[in-house]
């Protein structure tokens, strides 16, 4: 089994995003969602798209963002991918992609069994499908918050398009989460982090390693 891509979210700084280019992770993920501790001003994007440009590929993250938030987002640091990590239908996904021209991916939640049925509504519109835990009732964020879903649920997922796998990752448990799924790619936030919105570098480092033994 080839090892997983890798993508660290909620990069936030010069040092976090050195920290991705050394490791060699396929994609750094900018979240621009002010509710949250990792969300990015455009100067800030743009100074850090800059600094990445030809070394790794930026993942923009948005939360049922309109037009112009993507676009301004997009334009500033030059983005390779846009996440949907909201509530975005399927039409609104394609209406993304047809729109800007560049990949699309949607996070959706899982908590059970018909949550995975439900993410074939997605296939043929999203260019890849990111798994995440299921935020609790009433949180402030839907990701980003260390939860973990059973695994064992993926199983049951068909359909053509790509998917990844989110929620809860860290160095301690990535190894098992690729060998049990089979996952394309590893996506993490708070597993590699000594604070939210605080990346240790030492900690990107042992998620890659654990990532790529698995």
């Amino acid at each position: 089994m080839p090892a997983p891509a890798i993508k660290i979210c909620g990069i936030n700084s010069p040092k976090a995003l050195d920290a991705v280019l050394e490791q060699r992770a396929d994609y750094a993920g900018l979240v621009f969602f002010p509710p949250s501790p990792r969300h990015l001003a455009l100067r800030d994007a743009a100074m850090l798209g800059e600094r990445a440009a030809g070394r790794t590929k930026l993942v923009g993250l948005f939360v049922d963002a309109d037009d112009a938030m993507i676009g301004e987002a997009l334009a500033a640091a030059r983005l390779d991918v846009v996440q949907l990590h909201g509530k975005e239908s399927p039409e609104r996904v394609a209406q993304v992609k047809a729109r800007f021209g560049v990949p699309v991916w949607k996070a959706l939640s899982i908590a059970s069994a018909a949550d995975v049925a439900a993410a074939a509504r997605y296939d043929g519109a999203a260019d890849l499908l990111l798994f995440d835990a299921k935020a609790p009732k009433g949180a402030a964020l839907p990701g980003g918050l260390g939860l973990v879903f059973d695994w064992s649920l993926l199983a049951a997922r068909r359909g053509p398009t790509p998917w990844g796998l989110a929620g809860g990752l860290s160095p301690a448990n990535v190894g098992e989460a690729v060998r049990a799924t089979g996952t394309g790619l590893v996506d993490v936030s708070s597993g590699v982090e000594s604070a939210p919105g605080a990346k240790d570098e030492s900690l990107i480092r042992a998620f890659c390693r654990a990532a790529r033994d698995a």
